[in-house]
């Protein structure tokens, strides 16, 4: 079993992962008018531990910008996923936002 795989869901090896970390981890960032962070990036590393599909990439909302303290996390097996999951963490937490005007 493999604890490295690329965007594709492909194994790899560590020497591999971290040649590519470097590259290719930033998947989308959103800043929201209210100062909070969304980031979705790549981890190329199971999340989900060999349970199911491998957890390789994830979505955090922060309170802003350089706090590590997150809101919500989600995480996700393909780049699709990742991606769409993002747009709906935006919609989210963008509703808050309206809400609270």
């Amino acid at each position: 079993m493999s604890f490295y795989y690329d965007k594709n869901g492909k194994p790899i090896d560590r020497s591999t992962w971290s040649e590519q970390l470097e590259k290719y981890k930033a998947i989308a960032h959103t800043k929201l008018p209210d100062g909070k962070l969304i980031s979705t990036i790549w981890l190329g590393l199971d999340h989900g531990h060999g349970e199911g599909p491998p957890l390789i990439f994830e979505s955090m909302v922060f309170p802003e910008d350089g706090n590590m303290s997150e809101l919500e996390c989600r995480r996700y097996s393909t780049y699709a996923d990742a991606k769409a999951g993002h747009d709906e963490l935006i919609d989210k937490w963008m509703a808050k936002v309206d809400t609270e005007k």
